[in-house]
């Protein structure tokens, strides 16, 4: 999304996780995605990329924050959030555990200050779309693709009202198409 925003045209290279092409491993040896490589340079964690597309281009200033509540929204979606996700997305990876406790750790790490935060202003940060609603936005969608029904039931009003926005947008649209597995 941010490559879109900012105007940086790339040629997208879908990956199959499961049978990774050579060209990739050769760029980026930890085998994961997204990977960006562009003039030599190459990035393949999320945020650098955002961070690297938004100094090329940010004609809305989603770079305009204060940095240190961005980074505190993303160490809680990074550091501790994103662990939630995968046990609830995965459960027959983590059957020692259970899913309500699951959902109510990230509830109340994440969701709920979530919620605290989206129903004070528009956005994570005030009433101006930031690079950090952008960042996390994926992970909250993933986590409502889980159980749709369960989530349209949490007392989450303004963080569905949020990823709603976030799904409906003409952004987010633009960069959904889906694309042929990479070949080498």
């Amino acid at each position: 999304m941010a490559l879109q925003y900012a105007g940086v045209q790339v040629e997208h290279r879908e990956i199959e996780l499961r049978n990774k092409p050579q060209s990739m491993l050769r760029l980026s040896p930890k085998g994961t995605v997204p990977v960006l490589c562009i003039d030599g340079l190459v990035l393949d964690q999320s945020i650098d990329i955002m961070q690297w597309a938004l100094k090329a281009s940010d004609p809305d200033g989603w770079s305009d924050l204060d940095e240190s509540i961005a980074q505190a929204w993303i160490k809680k979606n990074d550091e501790l959030f994103k662990s939630l996700l995968d046990q609830y997305k995965y459960p027959n990876r983590h059957s020692e555990l259970d899913q309500a406790v699951v959902l109510a750790d990230a509830m109340e790490l994440l969701l709920k200050p979530m919620e605290v935060a989206l129903g004070a202003s528009k956005y994570l940060l005030g009433n101006k779309m930031t690079w950090v609603d952008v960042a996390i936005f994926p992970f909250i969608r993933q986590f409502m693709m889980v159980d749709q029904q369960r989530f349209a039931k949490l007392p989450l009003p303004h963080v569905q009202r949020w990823l709603r926005q976030h799904m409906e947008s003409e952004l987010f649209i633009s960069v959904m198409d889906k694309h042929p597995a990479w070949r080498d």
